[in-house]
């Protein structure tokens, strides 16, 4: 059976994908996933060499033709976006493909049509097969995306004979992080001893908890708050989630961002040591 391991955090900056790429140079047999399709970096830590792309189709757009068009205006006062312009055409950032455009014109002039909101990848790296997207600037339906790329990677998983898939997943409690939790069976949260830090942890627990997965929380930079530290301890402990690991804050962490390489990879210092250490548990769990 393969096993989805997803790496996600209840706000941006907890240092998330570095965990994550440090998992990918530690895993022996897995496949790689980022699903953080609206800011995709895992791929600035682990280079990948891309083997295929293919366009993604995130919806529809509308057009409408002006051989049709009789100038009514009725799409204009049904477009709840302002995405219909001067001259009667469709500003496709605005546009939010809901059709009703086309359902009221009186003309028929308007034709919801596929729309390219960017393009997935498989790739190769030195750790192994490689799955990311890359989402073009304002696009939307994440998602969808997100669904697709664990697709992919599962596939992949299958067809090589590799038990696990390590999934880096985007911050928060939106859209693409429900479609990489779906079906998951193990989420760490990565969190930093901050007031929001903890706020954005109980959202994000609370979420992930829904899906009946095993959940652990590792604190990345706990020594720079240790009071807040002992908070999301306690409230680990409180809601019985599995307490990984306290990561130190480690000047090698944004070196070893900087070379683009995996932290444990590029470093022998307590923060790396600490990742090697949450990976052993994940392991146990898995």
């Amino acid at each position: 059976m393969i096993k989805e391991l997803v790496i996600i955090s209840g706000k941006g900056g907890t240092g998330k994908t570095s965990v994550a790429a440090s998992f990918a140079a530690l895993a022996e047999n897995a496949v790689i996933a980022d699903c953080d399709v609206d800011a995709a970096d895992l791929h600035l830590l682990l280079s990948p060499r891309e083997k295929s792309s293919e366009p993604f189709d995130g919806g529809k757009k509308a057009y409408i033709h002006p051989g049709l068009c009789t100038g009514c205006g009725e799409c204009v006062i049904y477009c709840r976006f302002d995405a219909i312009g001067d001259y009667f055409v469709v500003d496709p950032l605005a546009c939010e493909g809901c059709g009703v455009c086309a359902r009221f014109c009186p003309a028929d002039a308007i034709e919801m049509r596929d729309h390219i909101s960017g393009d997935w990848f498989v790739s190769d790296t030195a750790y192994g097969p490689m799955v990311h997207a890359r989402l073009g600037i304002a696009e939307g339906n994440s998602g969808k995306l997100v669904s697709l790329i664990r697709k992919k990677a599962k596939e992949m998983a299958e067809e090589d004979k590799r038990g696990l898939v390590i999934i880096d997943g985007s911050p928060g409690i939106g859209c693409p992080v429900i479609a990489t939790l779906t079906g998951a069976h193990f989420a760490l949260i990565v969190t930093e001893p901050t007031v929001s830090g903890l706020h954005d942890l109980g959202r994000i627990y609370e979420l992930a908890r829904r899906f009946r997965m095993k959940i652990a929380v590792c604190v990345n930079k706990a020594d720079i708050n240790r009071e807040m530290s002992e908070k999301i301890r306690d409230f680990c402990s409180r809601e019985g989630a599995l307490f990984c690991e306290e990561l130190p804050y480690d000047d090698d962490v944004t070196a070893a961002i900087v070379a683009g390489k995996p932290l444990v990879e590029y470093s022998r210092g307590p923060a790396a040591l600490g990742v090697e250490r949450v990976w052993g548990r994940i392991l146990n769990e898995l």
